[in-house]
């Protein structure tokens, strides 16, 4: 049942809020934690730092991201379709943020960031074997790719550190600030 619309509308929005500037919305609503996404193109594996994506489907599991365009990482997604989504815990926050802020054309950020590449098993780009997840994927949309950098990524193999059963990870919330996962709480839920 929906809500009806009462005579002389809603109530009047309490006086503690106040508006806010648009461009801090994406500091509320950022969808998931930091991720690392690597891409191989030939020999060369790069590494970079991605909080723009969101999950499209369950199964087979679809992942929106956004992938910049001009740089190593979106050349090498373009042209491979292919890359690995591999996710860090707290205790990498340093790394994450390090390899956001540097480019893998003046260094190399596995080696800079004490990162082991490790193979994966369907694309060429490596996983992370100090992150606690990887999942490899390959690009299945890329509709949206030139106006907004956005991809449509289908996980294809995901690989999960079993001695590490409740990683914490870290959310972006814009101009250095991050949270860190908290307590867990789990309610009965069904689909409607």
């Amino acid at each position: 049942m929906t809500t009806r619309i009462p005579d002389g509308g809603f109530t009047p929005l309490p006086a503690c809020f106040a508006e806010m500037p648009l461009g801090d919305v994406y500091r509320l609503i950022e969808p998931g934690p930091v991720v690392l996404l690597t891409t191989a193109l030939g020999a060369d594996a790069n590494v970079m730092t991605m909080s723009w994506h969101m999950m499209v489907d369950f199964e087979p599991p679809l992942v929106a991201c956004i992938v910049a365009g001009g740089d190593f990482s979106s050349q090498a997604l373009e042209r491979t379709g292919e890359c690995v989504i591999a996710l860090p815990d707290v205790a990498m926050a340093r790394a994450v943020v390090g390899i956001g802020n540097t480019s893998g054309r003046r260094i190399d950020k596995f080696a800079e960031f004490g990162l082991t590449p490790a193979r994966a098993s369907t694309v060429a780009a490596p996983l992370i074997a100090e992150c606690f997840a990887g999942f490899e994927c390959r690009v299945i949309d890329t509709t949206l790719a030139e106006t907004y950098g956005l991809r449509i990524l289908q996980v294809v193999r995901a690989w999960r550190d079993t001695t590490r059963p409740n990683p914490k990870t870290i959310h972006h919330q814009g101009y250095g600030d991050f949270a860190v996962d908290g307590r867990r709480l789990h309610l009965p839920s069904k689909m409607p």
